[in-house]
């Protein structure tokens, strides 16, 4: 039987914001650089397992339009991590995305779930970069966040 995804509505939110002045295509992308477990195999194929913490570690990359409402909350809240690093209050997430079945629910509505990593611990990692182009290049439009969190939990409702 085949199965399909119906995509759609996707937020993206920090510290209660829902942000909404995206620019085009890829707007946010959430990574994990590291395993959750180191494996290593020895002499006459002996293994050790061990839990590694840096793989809940996880890096969110968001491309806001530059100048807009939603840069400018991100560059006040890039400030004042900068400023004081000791005072700054971490930032908390949200990455929600909506998924169909597109099989009917029984009252005429399409099943729904809901696929939700949870941000906890997070900081800006990177500067902003700019670009000056005269050719038309629209990505010097966008103002483009690194944030590392602590943790991203996911799950499916």
């Amino acid at each position: 039987m085949t199965t399909v995804r119906l995509v759609g509505q996707d937020t993206i939110q920090i510290n209660d914001r829902i942000f909404a002045d995206f620019g085009h295509g890829e707007i946010g992308k959430l990574s994990f650089s590291a395993d959750l477990v180191t494996v290593k195999t020895g002499k006459n194929a002996n293994t050790v397992y061990a839990s590694n913490a840096s793989g809940e570690q996880a890096t969110l990359v968001i491309k806001l339009l530059r100048g807009s409402s939603d840069d400018k909350i991100m560059n006040t809240w890039m400030n004042s991590q900068k400023s004081d690093l000791t005072k700054w209050v971490l930032l908390n997430g949200e990455i929600a995305k909506n998924l169909g079945t597109g099989i009917d629910d029984g009252s005429g509505n399409g099943v729904s779930v809901t696929d939700i990593y949870i941000l906890t611990g997070g900081v800006f990692t990177k500067n902003l970069e700019s670009t000056v182009n005269v050719e038309g290049d629209v990505e010097q439009a966008i103002a483009t966040y690194t944030l590392q969190f602590a943790v991203a939990s996911r799950s499916i409702s």
